[in-house]
């Protein structure tokens, strides 16, 4: 297969590897001319992926217009720079063949609060988009630990070819067309992540964290039955398992927002020092938008709301959710 991998972060840096080591023929696209020369030289990430070798046949490029030359896409910016980076394609000459889209970002347009296949839809035309969420850190997936993801899109039969030509003996694809669920359980897991590591940065122990990832799949599950979200999606790769893996990995970067949160940082500190995006930061204000219009109890999802943007304290807040009027599981 021919596709381009549009961003150099740590996770497009790692799928691009993986696709370029089963022999696919693969381009990655940096954003930076002088940073696409340095990976391009030392054939590693030092950024974002370090000590990760890059495969020789992995092309390396600064030129947005070679780089879309690919038939298969795979987008590898932040959620908030999905639209603007379609828009950047679809005005070059060669988006106007046929596109196969694949996202790789967990969350939400940052504008419109819609789901970002919704997003590249409306932006590309009528292409086919897929979304390729689960439990895989980058650090573990360019190091070739078994990993399994979820690719989720409305046509199966391209779903399947996709799936049989882009597993590997390390990275296993299951398939899925529950393209809202995946994508909504993505992004709301991120939430819970968040809050997990408010848990630890308190000093609490695994008790504290056992109950904020069960109770947070619990606001997932709620949140699933009003959108119609399929429940081997939520008790899937993309819902329960990728929330496993957030909430208790020293990889996840929305945990460790949270932890620097309980140990009193402020929240605008913590984001300027970050070298890389922390999708829940902007998820939570989304899914706080929608739990509110349709009248959804979701105190966790709540509670991370007015740490991020009301300035709360974080052990006043827990207070505040363990003393809740009680009620049955």
């Amino acid at each position: 297969m021919h596709l381009s991998v549009i961003g150099a972060g740590g996770w497009g840096s790692a799928f691009a590897r993986v696709t370029a080591k089963s022999g696919h023929n693969v381009i990655l696209w940096v954003r930076d001319p002088v940073n696409a020369s340095a990976i391009d030289r030392l054939r590693e990430n030092r950024r974002y992926l370090p000590g990760v070798i890059l495969p020789d046949n992995l092309r390396i490029t600064a030129s947005l217009k070679e780089a879309i030359g690919s038939e298969i896409l795979v987008l590898a910016v932040p959620s908030f720079a999905v639209r603007e980076m379609v828009e950047k394609i679809s005005a070059l000459p060669a988006s106007r063949d046929r596109k196969i889209f694949i996202n790789l970002a967990k969350g939400l347009d940052r504008t419109s609060g819609k789901r970002l296949s919704t997003v590249i839809e409306e932006t590309a035309g009528p292409k086919a988009v897929f979304t390729l969420a689960g439990p895989s850190h980058a650090e573990e997936v360019g190091r070739d630990m078994p990993t399994a993801v979820v690719l989720a899109g409305k046509d199966l039969a391209l779903g399947k070819e996709l799936q049989r030509s882009l597993s590997t003996p390390r990275f296993r694809i299951y398939l899925s067309d529950d393209i809202k669920g995946v994508e909504y359980c993505s992004t709301i897991k991120n939430i819970i992540a968040i809050a997990t590591g408010v848990a630890d940065g308190l000093g609490y122990g695994d008790n504290s964290r056992g109950a904020v990832v069960t109770r947070g799949l619990a606001e997932m599950v709620l949140f699933g039955r009003v959108f119609d979200i399929r429940e081997e999606t939520l008790f899937g790769l993309s819902g329960l398992g990728d929330l496993v893996a957030t909430c208790t990995s020293n990889h996840s970067r929305n945990r460790r927002v949270g932890y620097q949160i309980g140990q009193g940082e402020p929240i605008a500190d913590i984001l300027r020092q970050m070298t890389m995006v922390a999708e829940g930061v902007y998820a939570t204000e989304i899914i706080h938008r929608l739990a509110i219009r349709e009248e959804l109890e979701m105190p966790i999802t709540e509670a991370v709301y007015h740490l991020l943007y009301k300035k709360g304290d974080p052990a006043t807040i827990v207070d505040a959710l363990m003393t809740r009027p009680l009620k049955r599981e």
